[in-house]
C-alpha cells in the first residue's frame, strides 16, 4: 500500500512538473470584454492540463513591464501580451526571449522578431465599420474617433475605414471634420474628442467612424448631449453587451463581433503549443503576416470578424453571447428590431 502510494505521489509530481504555465498580461482587464477572453483562456488551458496567471496593468506601461518581469519570475513558461503600448514594452518581451519564453501578441501586434501574432482581421473590421456607416450614410461630414496612437491597431482599423471610404471622400461626397485618437482608447478621452469636434463645427456632424465600441459609447455620450443620438450613425467593434442593447435601441450602428471566446481559446492552444516546443513557424493554422509599421515578417493567425447591426442582432444571441433580455432592454417595442420581437 505505501510503495502504490509513493507510485502515485511521484505520478502526481511529475505530471505537476509537466504542466505549462501560461502568464497573460492584461492591459486594462476594466473592459468588458477582457473578461470574455480570460474565461475562454482559462477554459482551454486547464483542458490541455496548464495553469494560468495574470496581471493587469491598469493602462499603465510601466505597471505593464513590471507586470511581465513579475510573471517571469513567477514561473510562466509562455507570455500571452495584451500590449499598452507596443514599443514601449519591448524591453520586457526580449527580456522575456532572452529567458527562452515564447511570446504570443495578443490582438495586438507586438512587432518582433520570434512573437507570435493573433488577432482578428483588424483592416477587414476597419472595412466592415465604414461600409456599414456608408450604406446608411452615403454623404455629409463624417467623424474618426480613432483608438489609441499607440496601437498599432488603431491604425490598421483606419486604414480599412479609408480604404471603403476614399472614393466617396475624393469626390467631395464625404468630408472628414475631425479626427482624432483616442488615448488608452477610453470611453472617456473619445467623448471629449467628440465634444471637442462637435463644438468646432456647430453640431454639423452626420456620422462617426468610432474604432471599437468603448470609443462608440463616449462619441454616443457626446451626441446624446446634443440631442444627436440616434440621428447620427455610429460604428464599433467588440460586440459589447452595452453596445449591441444601443444597436437594439437604435443609437449605434454597427459593432464587428469578433468572438472573444474563439480568440482567447485559440491563444491559449497557440501558448501550450510553444511552451511544449512547438516553434513559431510550426503552429498549426499560421499564415505570415508582415503589415505592421516595421513590414516585418511574423507568424500569426488572423480570425474573421462578423459585424452586427439591427438586420442580425439574431446572430449574437443564437451564439449564445447574449441574452435577449439584455440584448432588448428599454428597447421600444414599436420600434423594436427583429431579434426583439
Amino acid at each position: 500500500m505505501k510503495k502504490l502510494f509513493l507510485v502515485l505521489a511521484f505520478a502526481a509530481a511529475a505530471s505537476l512538473a509537466l504542466a505549462q504555465t501560461v502568464g497573460v498580461s492584461w492591459s486594462n482587464f476594466q473592459e468588458e470584454r477582457w473578461k470574455t477572453d480570460e474565461a475562454a483562456m482559462k477554459a482551454q488551458i486547464k483542458a490541455m492540463g496548464g495553469v494560468y496567471i495574470s496581471a493587469d496593468a491598469q493602462s499603465s506601461v510601466e505597471k505593464q513591464i513590471s507586470d511581465i518581469e513579475s510573471l517571469i519570475t513567477r514561473g510562466a513558461d509562455v507570455l500571452i501580451v495584451l500590449a499598452q503600448d507596443a514599443d514601449a514594452i519591448l524591453p520586457a518581451i526580449e527580456r522575456a526571449k532572452a529567458e527562452g519564453i515564447p511570446v504570443v501578441g495578443y490582438d495586438r501586434l507586438i512587432e518582433a522578431e520570434d512573437v507570435f501574432y493573433l488577432t482578428f482581421d483588424n483592416v477587414e473590421v476597419g472595412r466592415m465599420q465604414a461600409r456599414a456607416i456608408l450604406a446608411v450614410q452615403p454623404t455629409g461630414n463624417y467623424v474618426f474617433i480613432k483608438g489609441s496612437a499607440a496601437d498599432p491597431n488603431a491604425d490598421f482599423l483606419n486604414g480599412g475605414q479609408r480604404e471603403v471610404l476614399q472614393e466617396a471622400i475624393d469626390s467631395g461626397a464625404i468630408t472628414i471634420v475631425g479626427e482624432q485618437y483616442t488615448d488608452g482608447w477610453l470611453p472617456e478621452n473619445a467623448q471629449r474628442n467628440m465634444e471637442q469636434i462637435l463644438t468646432a463645427n456647430d453640431n454639423q456632424v452626420d456620422a462617426v467612424v468610432a474604432s471599437n465600441d468603448g470609443t462608440a459609447g463616449g462619441a454616443i455620450a457626446a451626441l446624446a448631449a446634443q440631442g444627436l443620438a440616434g440621428k447620427v450613425p455610429v460604428s464599433g467593434q467588440d460586440g459589447d453587451k452595452a453596445a449591441l442593447n444601443r444597436i437594439a435601441l437604435g443609437t449605434q450602428t454597427v459593432s464587428v463581433w469578433k468572438d472573444a471566446r474563439a480568440l482567447g481559446a485559440k491563444a491559449a492552444e497557440v501558448a501550450i503549443l510553444l511552451a511544449q516546443g512547438t516553434a513559431v513557424d510550426a503552429i498549426p493554422g499560421a499564415t505570415i503576416f508582415s503589415d505592421g509599421p516595421k513590414g516585418l515578417a511574423m507568424n500569426a493567425i488572423l480570425l474573421a470578424p462578423i459585424p452586427i447591426t439591427r438586420d442580425n442582432l439574431d446572430v449574437v444571441v443564437d451564439a449564445g453571447w447574449i441574452s435577449q433580455e439584455d440584448l432588448c432592454k428599454n428597447v421600444d417595442a414599436a420600434n423594436a428590431p427583429a431579434a426583439c420581437q
